[in-house]
């Protein structure tokens, strides 16, 4: 991943007009977001996906937290420890706590177009 970002600053070092600014700065001015935002975007899609039946192999993937603290949809994921440092760059692992921490209009989303366009203003505020 590492190197797929180097190469992405480099070819945008090359744009002659986005040369002044900094990485972060090219990227925004560009509307990208950088590798790690994106795989991270996959993953919530995939996620969503998952949890509205678009997959139906893959059963129990999730835990679901059910309680009455929670999301009123159901779709509130409980994060589990594990011994081995290994299983945190699992796909169900790594999904849970970005997943938590989105907004209820966008887990909400009535279609898979809808949480994207919201997904995409929820990334673009985090760091």
């Amino acid at each position: 991943m590492d190197l797929l970002e180097r190469v992405q600053r480099r070819a945008m070092k090359m744009m002659r007009e986005l040369e002044p600014l900094s990485y972060e700065d090219r990227l925004r001015e560009l509307g990208l977001f950088s590798l790690e935002k994106r795989r991270l975007q996959g993953d919530l899609i995939a996620a969503f996906q998952y949890l509205k039946g678009a997959w139906r192999d893959g059963e129990g993937l999730f835990i679901r937290e059910c309680s009455d603290r929670t999301r009123s949809e159901g779709f509130k994921l409980k994060d589990c420890r594990f011994r081995l440092d290994t299983r945190k760059e699992f796909f169900s692992v790594r999904v849970v706590r970005h997943w938590s921490r989105l907004p209820r209009e966008a887990v909400d989303a009535p279609s898979l177009e809808v949480f994207k366009t919201r997904l995409d203003g929820a990334l673009s505020n985090l760091v």
